[in-house]
């Protein structure tokens, strides 16, 4: 039965082998790659066709057995020096020349059996193991060959040439077992000899979508391909096992011995398909031997040129620079998408961009202050699933709700400049579902710090624009004094004309109304000038704000109708004038955005331990992209000829004071801000107030 399946497995791939060879002389493109397959794949069919026919012990399948090998050599040389030019390394071509001399050797050794007929005994044994040494060696050199070619190759390039390495290391290491287990056992292991009838067409499909796949059959080595000591004790080791096996067997001996030896090809193959895949064992497996062995899996020198380039060197209309910075952390980890959390002002984090995320629902406030903290701290990745799997650890208990909430984040990469956070950019789950190990730390931890570094010099550079637009909007100030000059000039002109004159009724008259002109354009200069008073705050003090703000709305009453709602009881730790003087930026604000007749509310009240002032106005309101990144920003402004410094000033004079600004609004609803400040608490003295949000 056994030999049947042998002759016509084998009848079956000459078959295919020669339909693929046929294939690929019809085929318009390839050089001298497609003539090597072509030839490999003919004298693979040879000498299936001579097994099938002639047996697997004959002169013909031996002679045709070492043909094919050497021609699948030629094919993996051709491919290794069509990545490598001129520069490969003459280890490697040695190697190449040792197994085809070894190749040479069977041939010589393959017709020297057929033509002597063997004196002795110890003479057939000799030829006999001489011709299983040789295969066995081409077949161990060969399979290091194979494990080079593919682990030099760049990623890109390792997809075009997987299933032919992945075809030819299953086509050599079952020689491997098949010669090792005639090495030990001291004959022809024939159960075996068959069975590749069965192995060699399953082969077939794998070549011919590789050969569909690659055309010209390029790739490109993405360095100087050395050889791993790990796949030389890898096979010496999986030999010694097989002695020690095969000494067993030979001690147990009778009828099952033959049935013995196959059984522990098979179940060693087993043995590793069950344990290998065991997380704990397979993941501190894969750690140690690609960190101490084998080549890393990054080409850093590709990664870092696409990520420079992604960041540094901009296209015209590119995203800005935020965006360009989560594009090139995703790429490093091939994520689809990703977004951007940086500074709020107040400790914790807020969304500043995203790329292809718009769909997550990200509160105002992203990351609260104890969870930056945490952050900056440790500097590490964040692993959000390992997060999701541990409940109970330290960055559990921190991690914003949201983030857990939403699955499809994967991976947070802290932004450290000279240890001060400045940023988190969160990943997207890959294409690929995959672990991160140390190399993604290792190699996103740099890119996070080099991230960091940019946002930094540019936020630097934004901070240094601002301040000269600062001082650009200061100079306008030369415009005023020259107008206070003028009123000068005026009024003295008018004082001397006084002495002269003052007895005309006209003049009398005309000299009124120059006063009041006058009086009034000083009032309006002075009121301009103290917007921009930048001296120090004085120290907080019990402010009753439905007085204040009353104070406030009358001085615009005959601009705009203002209301003012909410108990006169609430006391406010505040300085009263710089306290008006923002209240008086966001009430402007609100009078110059309603339509006329359209009211402004004040709204006063205590929430907990703060004291709340709102203004609420029906506006045009503001989008949430424009208060996210625009709204604070100096000279930024939805008003046409408004300078744009009022709600940074607010915001600022506010924050001095320990109190904080909010901000709600909708496009076409109008806009509400909200002044918090820490609410005074009367004492058992009724002239003794104390701070709520201080300790008694």
């Amino acid at each position: 039965m056994i030999d049947a399946v042998g002759v016509w497995g084998h009848g079956i791939a000459a078959a295919l082998f020669m339909a693929l060879a046929l294939w690929q002389v019809w085929r318009p493109r390839g050089g001298m790659q497609r003539r090597a397959l072509m030839a490999a794949f003919a004298l693979t069919s040879v000498w299936a066709a001579a097994v099938a026919l002639m047996g697997p012990g004959s002169q013909a399948a031996s002679i045709g057995e070492t043909a094919r090998n050497l021609a699948w050599l030629g094919f993996m040389f051709g491919l290794l020096r069509l990545g490598t030019g001129l520069a490969m390394r003459s280890a490697i071509i040695g190697l190449y020349g040792v197994l085809v001399g070894v190749g040479c050797a069977q041939i010589l050794v393959d017709l020297l059996v057929g033509h002597l007929v063997p004196s002795s005994p110890t003479t057939a044994a000799a030829l006999f193991f001489a011709v299983l040494l040789l295969r066995m060696s081409f077949a161990v050199g060969a399979l290091v060959l194979v494990h080079n070619l593919y682990t030099a190759a760049t990623p890109d390039a390792r997809w075009g040439i997987r299933l032919p390495m992945i075809a030819l290391a299953a086509m050599w290491i079952y020689d491997l077992n098949l010669y090792t287990v005639a090495y030990l056992g001291q004959s022809w292991p024939i159960p075996l000899y068959e069975g590749r009838g069965i192995i060699m067409p399953l082969l077939t499909p794998l070549f011919a979508l590789a050969s569909r796949r690659n055309t010209r059959w390029r790739m490109r080595i993405s360095r100087a391909v050395t050889f791993q000591s790990l796949s030389l004790m890898a096979i010496g080791f999986y030999l010694i096992a097989m002695v020690i096996v095969a000494r067993l067997i030979e001690l147990i001996g009778g009828d099952y011995a033959q049935l013995a030896q196959v059984t522990v090809v098979f179940g060693m193959s087993v043995a590793a398909i069950v344990f290998l895949p065991i997380g704990r064992i397979r993941a501190w497996l894969k750690v140690k031997i690609a960190k101490h062995l084998f080549q890393h899996r990054y080409d850093y020198r590709v990664e870092w040129m696409r990520f420079t380039d992604t960041i540094g060197r901009p296209e015209e209309g590119a995203d800005p620079l935020d965006v360009r910075v989560i594009q090139a952390i995703a790429d490093i980890m091939e994520a689809p998408a990703g977004m951007l959390l940086g500074p709020d002002g107040s400790g914790g984090l807020m969304l500043v961009a995203q790329w292809n995320w718009p769909t997550t629902d990200v509160p105002s406030v992203a990351a609260d202050a104890a969870f930056v903290r945490l952050v900056e701290a440790s500097g590490r990745i964040l692993d959000f699933e390992d997060v999701r799997a541990h409940p109970d650890g330290e960055e559990a208990a921190t991690m914003p709700e949201w983030i857990l909430a939403e699955q499809r984040a994967w991976a947070g990469v802290p932004l450290i400049h000279y240890d001060q956070l400045v940023g988190i950019v969160l990943l997207a789950r890959p294409r690929v579902e995959r672990g991160l190990d140390w190399e993604d730390f290792d190699l996103l931890r740099v890119a996070g710090r080099q991230v960091a570094s940019y946002l930094a010099e540019a936020r630097g550079q934004e901070a240094l624009n601002e301040v000269r637009r600062f001082d650009e909007f200061n100079r306008r100030f030369a415009f005023i004094m020259h107008d206070i000059k003028n009123l000068v000039s005026q009024l003295s002109l008018l004082t001397r004309n006084a002495e002269r004159h003052a007895d005309n009724p006209d003049f009398r008259a005309d000299m009124i109304a120059t006063l009041r002109s006058s009086t009034a354009k000083m009032n309006d200069l002075l009121a301009r000038l103290s917007q921009h008073n930048t001296g120090r705050p004085a120290e907080p003090r019990p402010v009753a704000l439905r007085a204040l703000a009353e104070g406030v709305v009358a001085s615009r009453a005959h601009q705009h109708p203002v209301r003012v709602e909410g108990s006169e009881e609430i006391v406010a730790a505040a300085d009263p004038p710089r306290l008006e003087q923002a209240l008086g930026h966001i009430v402007q604000n609100a009078i110059d955005v309603s339509q006329p007749g359209e009211p402004v509310w004040l709204h006063i009240e205590r929430r907990g331990l703060e004291a709340v002032i709102s203004v609420v106005d029906r506006g045009q309101g503001m989008s949430a992209e424009f208060v996210r990144t625009r709204l604070y920003k100096p000279f930024a402004s939805t008003k046409p000829g408004g300078f744009g410094i009022g709600a940074f000033e607010a915001r600022s004079l506010i924050a001095a004071m320990g109190g904080r600004l909010e901000v709600e609004s909708r496009e076409g609803a109008g806009t509400r801000f909200s002044i918090v400040l820490p609410v005074m608490q009367i004492t058992a003295r009724p002239d003794r107030f104390v701070n709520a949000l201080e300790p008694s």
